[in-house]
């Protein structure tokens, strides 16, 4: 099976996002967004999925986070879906519980090559840092764009927003280690298309 490796760039205005990624790596990264938070979750992602991410992102910060966030989500995204391919034995669904502390989270997905995405998470926090709270949906939107991929995330619970937010993409970086397993070498579709 070859290396599922890719590189994805996005430009705008706004914002420059440059990724590098090895899906089959050993979770090391190299991120830097000019949002701290956001730059923390990220590395949470590379670090539980496994993927090697590295990640330079530049925008319009001093406005909001908005911006640079949806557009990682989207570039993030892009990169997957190049990696995978053809998406030949691959496990397609993955299912997984976040925890951190007190904070609980249940993430689904299905690369199904239909951009989805059900968000249902109470936030007690509209900020952490410079970084806006309800960004958290705007990523994983783009993300679910960019990847095409049908998205689900529950907050089950969790007082502390901090906490709650990382049970999230923990459990998402979960989800996508056991989606993005291989399994076989057929495609994982009855439609013989994904």
């Amino acid at each position: 099976m070859r290396k599922r490796k890719s590189s994805a760039r996005r430009k705008t205005k706004e914002t420059s996002i440059a990724i590098e990624m090895c899906i089959d790596g050993q979770g090391k990264y190299a991120i830097s967004t000019q949002v701290p938070f956001l730059t923390h979750m990220l590395e949470q992602i590379s670090k539980h999925s496994l993927i090697d991410l590295k990640i330079k992102a530049t925008g319009d910060a001093e406005i909001d986070a908005h911006h640079i966030t949806e557009d990682i989500g989207i570039t993030l995204g892009d990169a997957i879906q190049d990696a995978i391919g053809d998406k030949k034995g691959m496990k397609r669904f993955g299912f997984a519980y976040g925890v951190m502390d007190e904070a609980l989270a249940r993430v689904a997905l299905d690369f199904s090559g239909r951009p989805y995405l059900s968000f249902n998470l109470k936030l007690a926090k509209k900020r952490i840092g410079n970084f806006d709270t309800e960004l958290v949906e705007e990523f994983f939107q783009g993300f679910s764009r960019g990847a095409k991929m049908t998205l689900h995330i529950d907050g089950i619970k969790g007082a502390n927003t901090h906490h709650s937010i990382e049970a999230v993409f923990k459990g998402f970086a979960l989800a996508m280690r056991d989606a993005l397993g291989v399994q076989g070498k057929g495609l994982p579709s009855t439609k013989g298309s994904l």
